[in-house]
């Protein structure tokens, strides 16, 4: 199911598993350790670049993930693959770094009223905090991205500008992250303004890794994620089955889905290395597990290369 590459499509697109974080946490049914670990454990032989683990909050605010240090401990470490975990601040970070993580995952809001909402604090009270993790990981020769949500829009605040954004670009940026993930975290942004958005922060900061995280809630997710390829973009967080979603975005659905995201690269001859029929078993299996249809239509209706038996003619 690959069509042949152009000379623009022949780059590596790299992916980044967000499920068994941003979709775990948003799930009301708690997901057994074992199973979390049996899952990360076939995602690592999917063709991932990156895995986003689990969360170090605290077990009293996301009790999904309370398992946190039982599933790293328990997960193979696949070469080639990096395991990287949501970390909120000191505390979380320690706990981190005494089961083995490599990458810490930092987030904050662009936007002051989901920063509060969110966080329960200020995003100047945010950065300072996020600024000790930042020289705690570094004394530990651990890596940092930062993932700026609200990047293109809150539903309390409306459309950010690109100003806005770029100030806490830049402060990151000086204090040393590794990376960024531009984050769409209410399904606010149109193809035209992450293209905007892209160049932008590319122009200015080129060795940086870029990341995009696009939700799907207004249905643009995979247009959006277009975008950021054609304008020079090669990392994408995205779950499996379309599981995940913003408790403060009205109409939220999950962030875009794995199997559609790769579906549609592969199909446009972009090289993800992805195994396009691993993710769709394992989408399956979690549907499975959650008794309920996900929202991947991919799951639904499958690769464009499945072929019915026609309907017999009388």
């Amino acid at each position: 199911m690959t069509s042949t590459p152009s000379p623009q499509n022949s780059k590596r697109i790299y992916i980044q598993e967000v499920v068994t974080r941003d979709g775990f946490q948003a799930e009301s049914q708690f997901v057994p350790t074992e199973e979390k670990i049996a899952l990360v454990n076939r995602l690592s032989r999917a063709g991932y670049a990156k895995i986003e683990v689990t969360s170090f909050t605290s077990p009293k605010a996301i009790p999904m993930l309370a398992d946190a240090e039982a599933v790293m401990r328990g997960i193979d470490r696949v070469p080639g693959v990096e395991y990287t975990v949501l970390i909120p601040n000191l505390k979380g970070a320690e706990r981190a770094l005494s089961v083995g993580v490599d990458e810490f995952n930092l987030v904050m809001s662009v936007s002051e009223a989901h920063n509060q909402s969110n966080l329960k604090m200020s995003r100047e009270d945010s950065f300072k905090g996020l600024t000790a993790v930042i020289d705690l990981a570094h004394t530990n020769n651990t890596a940092v991205n930062i993932s700026l949500s609200t990047s293109f829009g809150c539903p309390m605040s409306g459309i950010t500008s690109l100003s806005e954004l770029m100030h806490w670009v830049d402060r990151f940026a000086a204090a040393g992250v590794r990376g960024i993930t531009v984050c769409d975290t209410t399904g606010m942004a149109n193809p035209a303004q992450v293209q905007a958005v892209c160049e932008a922060v590319q122009a200015k900061y080129p060795k940086l890794q870029w990341t995009l995280h696009f939700h799907n809630t207004r249905g643009m997710g995979l247009a959006n994620a277009l975008a950021a390829v054609n304008s020079g973009i090669d990392r994408f967080d995205s779950s499996l089955g379309g599981l995940g979603g913003c408790p403060y975005a009205p109409g939220a659905t999950g962030n875009i889905c794995t199997e559609e995201l790769v579906h549609m690269l592969d199909l446009m001859g972009f090289k993800t290395n992805m195994q396009i029929d691993a993710l769709l078993t394992c989408s399956k299996d979690l549907q499975s597990l959650f008794g309920r249809t996900l929202p991947s239509q991919l799951l639904m209706a499958g690769k464009v290369d499945r072929v019915y038996e026609a309907p017999c003619q009388s």
